[in-house]
This record gives structure tokens, C-alpha cells and sequence, in this order.
């Protein structure tokens, strides 16, 4: 799997608190580029999450690189906290047609703030399978 700096959403980022991923990826003003391969979102733990109860990732999109009025397109059910190991993937699908022109994934935190955690997520043609 490659992944591009440019489609990045979050680089080892620590997730202790309910909040957007660190970066937004900016489709650009003429974003709607036709038919072709479906683009995956991979959001994957790098680091064991503790002490908070479940996770759950949401993809957002906006007309603002601020998303003041963000639209969610797509989210994960609330993983529990003992699922959220390092090489655990989140169950995100396809960049959905019809996006604003940014992308953020929200990260949502049930229960306490965490201690630990980190995920790396970003947009790749494929996801690597095997383990």
C-alpha cells in the first residue's frame, strides 16, 4: 500500500480526545473527475489505544477547510476499546461522488479521554491485506 502526503489524514496522530483528524485533504475546486477506480479510506491503529471506551471515525466534508458546516458521509460503529490494537482497521469504504471540496475524518470518543493511541489514515487506491 502507498500512501501519498498529500491524501494524508492523520500521520501517527494521538487520539485522546473527541477531534478532527489532523489534516483535511483539499479535492481542489474542479473535484468531480468522472468514473474510475474507487478510492479507499484507510484509517488504521499504529498504537494501542487505553482507558477510553470505544472509537468511532467519521468521514466529513465541506466547502471550508475550517468545516463550520461540516456533512458526514460515512461512519464506523463504536469499536470497543479492546479491539483497538495496533493493525486494527476501521471499516470505511469508498470516497463517495458528490464530496465538497474537503475531506476530514472526525475521531469520536466514548467514555474517558485516552491515554494512549495513534492512527494512521489517509485516502490509497488499495489497502493492504495481508498481515
Amino acid at each position: 500500500m502507498i500512501l501519498d502526503a498529500n491524501t494524508m489524514f492523520s500521520d501517527r496522530q494521538a487520539i485522546t480526545a473527541s477531534a478532527g483528524s489532523a489534516n483535511a485533504v483539499d479535492l481542489g475546486p474542479d473535484r468531480d473527475a468522472g468514473g474510475g477506480r474507487p478510492i479507499e479510506i484507510f484509517a488504521q491503529v499504529v498504537e494501542n489505544f487505553a482507558t477510553l471506551t470505544s472509537l468511532q471515525v467519521s468521514l466529513q466534508t465541506d466547502d471550508s477547510p475550517t468545516f463550520g458546516t461540516s456533512v458526514t458521509l460515512q461512519q464506523t460503529a463504536a469499536i470497543p476499546v479492546a479491539l483497538l490494537k495496533t493493525g486494527y482497521q476501521f471499516a470505511l469504504s469508498t470516497l463517495p461522488r458528490g464530496c465538497k471540496r474537503y475531506l476530514r475524518l472526525y475521531y469520536t470518543v466514548a467514555g474517558t479521554q485516552a491515554t494512549a493511541g495513534r492512527i494512521t489514515a489517509g485516502l490509497v487506491l488499495e489497502r493492504q491485506t495481508n498481515g
